[in-house]
């Protein structure tokens, strides 16, 4: 088993420091990460918040089931269903009773 020891990493974001914990690396091992992280708390923090480049994305579509206009929180793929939230919630319910 490896021991681990707190490493400085380079943010790619800010390029400010940050330590990457003995402790967090353990964690990423276990989980079978690959990758070291590559942004500071704050940077990660903003980006998930959606300041970061990558903005959330809001698609209008048409229910493949009722045929209802709806938005979803993705852009959607060709030849693969899209579903209002309606008949998605029922979709849930009917495989988990399965």
């Amino acid at each position: 088993m490896p021991d681990y020891q707190d490493r400085m990493l380079t943010c790619v974001d800010c390029g400010t420091e940050f330590v990457f914990t003995a402790g967090e690396q353990q964690f990423y091992s276990d989980k079978g990460f690959k990758n070291e992280p590559k942004r500071c708390k704050a940077c990660k923090t903003k980006r998930a918040e959606g300041g970061g480049g990558h903005a959330k994305v809001e698609t209008t579509a048409i229910c493949s089931q009722c045929g209802r206009e709806t938005t979803v929180p993705f852009r959607p793929t060709q030849g693969r269903p899209v579903f209002c939230r309606e008949c998605f919630q029922a979709r849930k319910v009917v495989s988990a009773a399965r």
